[in-house]
């Protein structure tokens, strides 16, 4: 994907997202909190799905090293993640950053704040696996 269509998939990412906030309670006392708004086969390549939701990280939630089976693009909305890539140094998520994550790629989200942390998440990935694989 080049630079323009990575562009365009922020833009509407961050559109989506910021319309989403204003419907969303609050985050629970602990874990992620995840609302998918779509998920579908991707048109032309069935073997392959679509899905776009919006994630909540409570302060000082985290989750593990893990990868996914396809590509992840990940906006922060509100607040600050740590986003670590396995084997480099974390990087402060702030409102308006985002990455993305290609196939495989061994990562890692975590909230050490003291207040909660919206993002948004668009993945395209395999069809009929698992959506994360936790990575020791």
């Amino acid at each position: 994907m080049n630079k323009v269509s990575v562009a365009a998939v922020v833009v509407v990412l961050g559109m989506i997202g910021g319309a989403a906030l204003s419907q969303q309670s609050a985050p629970p006392a602990s874990g992620f909190q995840a609302k998918p708004y779509f998920q579908m086969p991707l048109e032309k390549d069935p073997s392959r799905g679509v899905r776009l939701q919006s994630v909540v990280i409570p302060p000082g939630a985290g989750n593990q090293f893990h990868r996914h089976p396809g590509d992840q693009w990940w906006a922060v909305q509100e607040g600050e993640v740590t986003f670590t890539v396995k084997g480099e140094q974390p990087r402060v998520l702030k409102p308006g950053d985002y990455v993305y994550v290609p196939r495989g790629m061994i990562h890692r989200n975590q909230n050490i704040s003291k207040l909660p942390a919206r993002s948004i998440e668009l993945n395209i990935t395999d069809k009929d696996k698992p959506q994360t694989e936790q990575v020791p």
